[in-house]
């Protein structure tokens, strides 16, 4: 899985299935044992969890990253690589 950005000990990746369906265009947060899913289009957690702290940061860089990351996941969708993703902070 491609891993776009990472800050504060969070790494964010993107997995992509060409030529299959896949869910809504989504995002995976990790941090030390902790995995979460975020939807891109509302950035909302949509599966697993994270610390609160770190939950608001994830948050706070979607939204700042949300198109960046619409990008990426149309890129990943049609088989390509992702660019990197500027970090929070």
């Amino acid at each position: 899985m491609p891993e776009i950005t990472r800050f504060f000990g969070i790494i964010i990746r993107m997995y992509a299935e060409v030529g299959a369906p896949h869910h809504r265009p989504h995002f995976h947060a990790y941090y030390q044992e902790y995995i979460a899913i975020y939807a891109v289009d509302s950035v909302e957690l949509i599966g697993g969890s994270l610390p609160r702290r770190q939950r608001r940061l994830v948050e706070a860089w979607a939204e700042l990253r949300q198109n960046e990351l619409l990008r990426n996941w149309n890129l990943l969708q049609a088989g390509h690589a992702p660019q990197k993703v500027s970090p929070l902070g």
